[in-house]
C-alpha cells in the first residue's frame, strides 16, 4: 500500500473493511484497544497531521475492531525520556518518541542527526527506515515492535539575540534535543542545554536558555515566535541538523493480535508511513515560518560562505561519532557512508 494518498485511502479502507466484515460476523467480538502516548500537545502538527491520521486509518481498515486511544502531553504519566520503556514494558501500547531522549542507548540512529546530514525529511526518513530494517530491528530496537522511523524538517536556530555568524553563538545557552546536537552546539561555541521539547517555552520565558533549535513546524504549538524574535536558517540545501523519531509498539501486544489485525497494523507501518510522517512534518514548516514573518520577527538566512564555516567547525562532531561507533564495534564510517548514500538515492528520486 502506498501512503502518499494516505488521507484519501480512508474511504477505500472503510468500504473494503465493511465488505469483509459482512461475511465475517463471527470475529466482531475480537476488539482491541491500544493506548498511544506521546509528549506534545494534541494540537501540535505531529499529533494532528500524522498520529491522528495514522490511528484513524488503522481503525477504519480494521472495521473499527481496533480502537486507538490517544494520550498527548504525557497524560498517562512519566517523562518524555521514559516513553520508549513504557512501550517496551507494556505500560502503554504505542509511543511516539525520540531515541535521543536516552543518550547513547540507540547509537546507530544518531547517524541521521549528524550535522548537515539530511537533505529533506522524506528522503532522510526513507533512508532511516532502510537502515533500521537492515541493521536495527533485531539489535538496538529488539525489545519493541517498530512501526515507523522518521525525521523532522531542517532544524532552525531560534534565539533572543540575532545569530548572523558562528561567533554570535559564543556563550549563548541553547536548548538541544539529543547528545549529538549538544555536541554540535558545543563545537559551534554555544553552551548546549539538553532538555525535552515541552520544557522549551518555560525555559525561554524564564531565561534558563537564550534560544533553542527546533524545526519551524513545532514553533506554533510552543509559542516560540512570541518568546524570541530571531530565527537563523541555512541557505540552499543545507540543514544544520534533524532529529530522529520512532513510533514503537509493545511487542507482546502486537504478538497477541489475531493475524488479520496484525495485517492491518503491518499494512499501515514501514517505509511508506515513515516517508509520510517525515514529509508531513516538513510540509508544516511553512505555516510555522509564516507566523514568524507575520509577527515581523527577524529571519536570518546564512550565506553559503558562512555556512561553509559552520560545516568546517562541525566536522569534529562527525569524526568523534565515527570513532565512538568504531569503539563499540559498529563500523561507524560504513554506517555513515551507507546512510549518506541512501539519503542521496532517495533525494534524487
Amino acid at each position: 500500500m502506498q501512503m502518499k494518498s494516505f488521507k484519501a485511502a480512508l474511504a477505500a479502507g472503510v468500504l473494503a473493511s465493511a465488505t469483509w466484515l459482512a461475511g465475517s460476523t463471527s470475529v466482531l467480538a475480537q476488539e482491541v484497544t491500544l493506548r498511544l502516548h506521546h509528549f506534545l500537545p494534541a494540537q501540535a502538527t505531529v499529533p494532528m497531521q500524522v498520529l491522528d491520521v495514522w490511528a484513524d486509518k488503522v481503525e477504519a481498515d480494521s472495521g473499527d475492531r481496533i480502537k486507538i486511544e490517544r494520550y498527548p502531553a504525557m497524560q498517562l504519566g512519566g517523562t518524555p525520556p521514559q516513553l520508549y520503556d513504557q512501550a517496551a514494558e507494556g505500560t502503554v501500547d504505542i509511543v511516539w518518541t525520540l531515541p535521543g531522549n536516552t543518550p547513547g542507548r540507540f547509537p546507530s540512529v544518531e547517524v541521521f542527526e549528524l550535522p548537515f546530514m539530511m537533505t529533506n525529511a522524506e528522503a532522510t526518513s526513507r533512508a532511516y527506515w532502510d537502515v533500521f530494517d537492515k541493521h536495527l530491528r533485531d539489535t538496538e530496537f529488539a525489545d519493541t515492535h517498530i512501526l515507523a522511523t522518521w525525521v523532522h524538517g531542517p532544524g532552525i536556530l531560534h534565539t533572543k539575540e540575532p545569530v548572523e555568524s558562528m561567533e554570535d553563538l559564543a556563550g549563548m545557552k541553547v536548548r538541544a534535543p539529543t547528545r549529538v546536537i549538544n555536541s554540535l552546539l558545543g563545537e559551534l561555541g554555544a553552551t548546549p542545554i539538553g532538555m525535552p521539547i515541552p520544557q522549551v517555552p518555560e525555559s525561554l520565558s524564564k531565561g534558563v536558555i537564550d534560544g533553542a533549535v527546533v524545526p519551524w513546524e513545532v514553533t506554533t504549538a510552543l509559542r516560540v515566535p512570541e518568546l524570541v524574535k530571531n530565527h537563523t536558517e541555512f541557505g540552499g540545501d543545507h540543514a544544520l541538523y534533524t532529529t530522529t523519531f520512532v513510533l514503537a509498539m509493545n511487542k507482546a501486544k502486537y504478538d497477541s493480535l489475531p493475524d488479520d489485525l496484525k495485517a492491518v497494523i503491518d499494512e499501515n507501518s514501514g517505509a511508506e508511513l515513515s516517508a509520510f510522517a517525515g514529509r508531513t512534518q516538513q510540509e508544516y514548516d511553512a505555516p510555522g515560518r509564516k507566523l514568524a514573518v507575520e509577527a515581523s520577527n527577524n529571519i536570518i538566512e546564512l550565506s553559503d560562505e558562512e555556512t561553509a564555516k559552520w560545516q568546517e567547525a562541525a566536522q569534529p562532531v562527525i569524526d568523534n561519532w565515527v570513532a565512538e561507533m568504531d569503539g563499540r564495534g559498529l563500523e561507524g564510517q560504513e554506517l555513515l557512508d551507507e546512510a549518506r548514500g541512501l539519503i542521496e538515492q532517495y533525494t534524487s528520486q
